[in-house]
């Protein structure tokens, strides 16, 4: 059973001084509206966070080998009562890891500066956690 309880997964590699953020497209919902975004996914029950964490990233971006991991990097609650509360990480990769999609959720996946990334990312709560990321991480 899913908690109303998600996770977010910034993902991002250093490729030299340049640090990239992976963005994946999603597919289109019963609305028809499909969007970037980091890995995102809901806390199931008898799991902790981080438990989802790396399970959600390796269902959705097949990564199983993580360099670090920054924790409660952001934490938000949508003004829609009936959609989830959101802690956000920040997960870093090496430059070599290959990303594997399941189709299921995503199209596609895109590896982005941050000027990019903030362009393509449709919610606000993901540009201000993004933002927040490439703060700590001094870009």
């Amino acid at each position: 059973m899913r908690l109303p309880i998600s996770i977010e997964a910034i993902i991002f590699r250093r490729n030299g001084n340049l640090i990239e953020y992976l963005l994946l497209k999603r597919l289109p919902n019963r609305n028809g509206f499909w969007h970037w975004q980091p890995v995102t996914g809901g806390l199931e029950e008898g799991e902790t966070r981080t438990e989802a964490l790396h399970r959600e990233i390796r269902e959705e971006t097949g990564i199983k080998n993580l360099v670090g991991v920054i924790e409660d990097l952001y934490y938000f609650e949508f003004s829609d009562p009936n959609l989830n509360k959101e802690h956000v990480y920040g997960v870093e990769v090496s430059a070599t890891e290959k990303v594997v999609l399941d189709g299921k959720e995503h199209s596609e996946y895109r590896w982005c500066g941050i000027r990019e990334a903030l362009q393509l990312l449709h919610w606000k709560e993901n540009k201000e956690a993004l933002e927040k990321l490439n703060t700590i991480l001094g870009k």
